[in-house]
């Protein structure tokens, strides 16, 4: 674009404001480099640029936590919700302010986590992305996928590339994110360096540096899109009632019927689910094939469950009276089993099916995946062949980028030793049956995974922060 500006992608180390933010009775003196543009030719300099946080203690030569200048991690939070344009996070942000457009995250957990990150000798970077909705001044969409990861990446590769002259060890970077933001936070643990996402860098003028990141943490990711569809009816098939949710986490509304085309496409996408985890190959802690039989059972199903009796039996240990929960079998003290219909029974439904490739175009993810002229497409088969809204199908390039999937173990891919996932047991906006995807087959090619289903939490994330950090040390030391 001529005349367009460039940015210098050197980090000014005297570019600062001192800041003096309260963390519970600890005031925490700061270094704050605050909106930095991130690529050389950015498209969008309100959301493509990044936020710096630096432990005034490490200019003096000392340590906080074990950590020094140089060795100290650096903890890598977005801000995205539904998928939605994202400014980068704020030590300074007061609760609520700066929350995700149209995600429901809320951002008083947020800026707690970089508190507590700060707080613990974390060196602290939060970028911007664009989204969905972003468009530039002649009205062209610019951040459809998959441009929100490739800030993301542009943003890392910028922290990489001045590493020698900024404190903190960017071969430690630890990502994290809730629901859409949480799928971004794997996509940068699944996807470092690979070369689809290349020629995207290079378009924006990112740093001459890799993207992989060390560890990933993520809050209910949104992911698998391409697959969430079936996972979603595979959980909540024969459930002919749902509660949509307000965006910021209230009361869901009064129950609506499946129509009789939405119980049709339920049973079909269903139908579906197991031949898709069944060509998955997914193999359990004892060695054992992970399938699903037509109607939906077998040793995936029991393996999902496992995971449900584990947490339930957690909240029991710590205290929590489960006799409420009719749908769990307790027996001297132990949780040894769990009736799944019950259990979706209490859960309830949120979504119409399908959930994410909606037919009449109406869901965010269909929004996520247009292009530069088109606001909306379909991005699967399954919808497209039973479009109500006359869509196209999105390019099949960019569906794949947005899919971690496709990338974990990959040769060309460069993938995050460390994964810590939390899918809450209260949470419907995405199937259990997603997260327990991704973390088995990161296992099964020899990644080291930590998943569990916090009991009764809802869809959320960074509830449990210092069993966060807790985690993060002991990865990094």
């Amino acid at each position: 674009m001529s005349g367009q500006q460039v940015y210098d992608l050197k980090f000014d180390s005297e570019k600062y404001v001192t800041q003096s933010v309260t963390f519970g009775e600890k005031t925490l003196i700061v270094r704050a480099y605050e909106d930095i543009v991130y690529v050389a030719r950015p498209s969008d300099t309100a959301y493509q640029r990044l936020n710096v946080y630096i432990p005034e203690e490490y200019f003096n030569g000392e340590s906080i936590n074990g950590y020094n200048s140089q060795t100290a991690p650096v903890f890598f939070p977005n801000r995205v919700g539904g998928y939605m344009p994202a400014l980068p996070a704020s030590a300074a942000d007061s609760p609520g302010r700066g929350m995700p457009q149209g995600g429901g995250m809320q951002g008083s957990q947020r800026q707690s986590a970089v508190l507590v990150a700060l707080s613990k000798g974390y060196v602290v970077a939060s970028a911007g992305a664009r989204g969905r909705t972003t468009r530039n001044s002649d009205g062209i969409y610019t951040g459809k996928a998959p441009a929100g990861i490739v800030d993301l990446k542009a943003a890392i590769r910028y922290l990489k590339f001045n590493d020698q002259c900024m404190p903190g060890d960017a071969g430690k970077i630890i990502s994290n994110g809730t629901s859409a933001g949480g799928a971004m936070s794997t996509l940068l643990g699944a996807t470092g360096n690979h070369p689809d996402y290349e020629p995207y860098l290079e378009a924006l003028g990112a740093a001459d540096a890799g993207d992989n990141i060390f560890a990933v943490a993520a809050y209910c990711p949104i992911t698998d899109l391409d697959n969430a569809d079936m996972a979603y009816e595979w959980q909540f098939n024969g459930i002919n009632t749902y509660k949509k949710r307000g965006p910021m986490q209230g009361n869901a509304q009064e129950a609506l019927a499946l129509s009789d085309n939405q119980v049709l496409a339920s049973k079909q996408l269903k139908d579906l689910f197991p031949g898709y985890i069944n060509r998955l190959n997914l193999i359990d802690r004892d060695g054992d094939l992970l399938t699903l039989d037509q109607d939906g059972n077998g040793t995936f199903k029991e393996y999902v469950k496992s995971y449900l009796i584990a947490s339930a039996q957690k909240a029991l240990d710590d205290g929590t009276d489960m006799s409420k929960y009719s749908f769990l079998t307790v027996v001297n003290g132990r949780v040894s089993q769990i009736d799944f219909n019950a259990y979706v029974e209490y859960l309830e439904r949120q979504k119409a099916p399908p959930a994410f490739d909606a037919f009449d175009l109406s869901s965010p993810e269909n929004q996520l995946f247009g292009n530069e002229s088109v606001d909306k497409q379909h991005f699967t088969q399954y919808a497209l062949a039973h479009s109500t809204g006359n869509g196209s199908l999105a390019d099949i390039q960019a569906v794949k980028m947005m899919n971690p999937m496709y990338y974990i173990g990959q040769p060309e891919s460069k993938t995050a030793e460390y994964w810590r996932i939390r899918h809450g047991t209260k949470d419907k906006d995405t199937g259990l049956a997603v997260s327990v995807i991704l973390a088995t087959s990161l296992r099964n090619k020899d990644f080291n995974v930590n998943l569990e289903l916090p009991w009764d939490i809802p869809h959320s994330g960074d509830y449990d922060l210092t069993e966060l950090f807790d985690w993060i040390d002991n990865i990094v030391k």
